[in-house]
């Protein structure tokens, strides 16, 4: 009973964390250890998750996420059966299948749900708002740069927060990964999903009924505000990282961290920082897949009222890096997957490159990076405008009057590591390994063009001077230009 005794009546803090403890411990041998060890019961899971969220021991943080973890992997809530696995590889077969096991224990079970008992569980399982509120204490953290917070409330919520979007990442994959195997397999077979299946046997409801978009479909919440919030989070702790990286391993810096969080925490702190912004940037990675594939869902049909309608990520994190350019760099360099981040940037400089009509209009119609059934040109193209709008002086200074020479600096190397990125992601698949926006001498062109593009920013302001990273940007495409020749 000491586990589960939420009304403190059990005064004797030693013997409660020791029962806690051992209960964890009973429940890994049981269900971990043993081959064909069973699933705990949905109270268990509470329990554990109760120790998880609201303890302040660290060994009782660390052995409950530990635990949760290990027990998720044994027994997922949603996975694809293993007939689909291997169907994956193919889009000629039939689309996987997955596996939902209705009865299974979730975090978010109640609190997506809509029900008003999740009010009443919320000792147990966090609602939409204890989600929203969770990013936002560690936002503020982040910008107090930690000065007055509890260093085991920081460590805890951080795991807390991983351990959250894994169980978002465990029930959304799987079926995302079924949905786009519908279109994939419509595409194989040149036929329109509406003509394949009725709407209700699609997939579309099952990516539907996925926990994070219940959870960003709640009214409780303001859904822009989780995506601002999930941004300041990273950029703060990349922040951190990038300023105190080299002094923390210094005795002054050392020896203040010791005194403030003691040598456990002080020990683990960077690291859970690391992979916290590693779980915002899959959560912000998430939602845009999730926004594709319901952008998907509407021109084959398949959406309804019941769907809310949301503004598109993408277009709100480009909105806060177009009005609040400290959140730039530090962005960018946390933020990895290189079709997105492309994608953001190209959206960037649009805002700022006069086109003709003629051009955008054919932009309009052709993605601005490299699909698995693209052939990559339209990726390219789009590249390549954004480089030639830079070859010239009047059009650089027209550029650099809007966004300044050192942010253009940091949209385009990033925007070229980015390029090749998924060039080599390209390459190593297989994938539009033959199209014409892959071949070596389109390599070579983006290299001549980026470097023409940092010699005319150069030459319209003299006063410019190029930024570490454009240099780096810089010897990149010149070692290339190099082999190629």
């Amino acid at each position: 009973m000491a586990i589960l005794d939420t009304a403190g009546y059990i005064k004797v803090t030693e013997d409660v964390n020791d029962d806690r403890l051992a209960f964890l411990e009973a429940v890994r041998s049981a269900s971990i250890v043993p081959e064909n060890g069973s699933a705990p019961t949905n109270t268990m899971f509470e329990a554990i998750f109760q120790i998880l969220k609201d303890e302040d021991s660290l060994e009782l943080i660390m052995a409950s996420y530990q635990l949760l973890i290990k027990l998720d992997k044994r027994f997922p809530r949603v996975y694809l059966s293993s007939k689909g696995k291997s169907e994956l590889e193919s889009p000629s077969t039939a689309p996987v299948e997955v596996v939902v096991v209705q009865e299974a224990w979730s975090p978010f079970s109640d609190a997506c749900s809509g029900r008003e008992e999740a009010d009443k569980n919320s000792g147990r399982s966090l609602d939409p708002v204890g989600f929203h509120l969770l990013i936002q204490d560690l936002a503020k953290v982040a910008d107090e740069a930690k000065s007055e917070a509890s260093e085991s409330k920081l460590l805890r919520n951080m795991l807390l927060l991983q351990y959250l979007v894994r169980v978002l990442e465990g029930d959304f994959i799987p079926r995302n990964s079924a949905f786009k195997s519908i279109i994939s397999f419509c595409n194989f077979l040149c036929l329109q999903i509406a003509l394949l299946a009725p709407v209700e046997n699609t997939n579309w409801p099952l990516l539907r009924e996925s926990l994070l978009n219940m959870l960003l479909g709640s009214r409780k919440i303001i859904y822009k505000g989780i995506i601002k919030d999930c941004l300041s989070v990273t950029c703060e702790m990349s922040q951190f990282h990038t300023e105190s990286g080299d002094d923390m391993r210094g005795p002054e810096k050392a020896s203040c961290i010791l005194n403030g969080y003691g040598s456990a925490i002080a020990i683990a702190l960077p690291e859970v920082e690391k992979c916290t912004c590693t779980a915002i940037q899959n959560l912000l990675l998430m939602i845009m897949d999730l926004d594709a594939s319901k952008k998907i869902a509407d021109l084959q049909g398949l959406t309804s009222r019941a769907d809310s309608v949301r503004t598109l990520t993408a277009e709100i994190i480009l909105d806060e890096l177009t009005y609040n350019i400290d959140l730039l760099s530090p962005f960018f360099q946390v933020f990895g997957e290189p079709k997105w981040k492309l994608e953001i940037i190209l959206q960037y400089f649009r805002k700022y490159i006069a086109k003709d009509k003629d051009t955008e209009r054919r932009s309009d119609k052709m993605p601005s990076f490299c699909t698995r059934r693209s052939s990559g040109s339209a990726d390219d193209t789009t590249f390549h405008g954004i480089l030639k709008s830079f070859s010239d002086s009047s059009s650089t200074k027209s550029i650099i009057k809007k966004i300044s020479g050192e942010v253009a600096q940091i949209l385009l190397a990033h925007a070229f590591q980015a390029y090749l990125s998924l060039l080599s992601r390209h390459s190593v698949e297989g994938v539009c390994g033959s199209g014409e926006g892959v071949q070596d001498s389109s390599l070579v062109e983006v290299c001549k063009n980026m470097i023409a593009a940092f010699t005319c920013l150069k030459r319209t302001d003299v006063h410019t001077e190029i930024l570490p990273l454009g240099k780096e940007a810089l010897f990149t495409a010149a070692t290339i230009l190099a082999t190629k020749s």
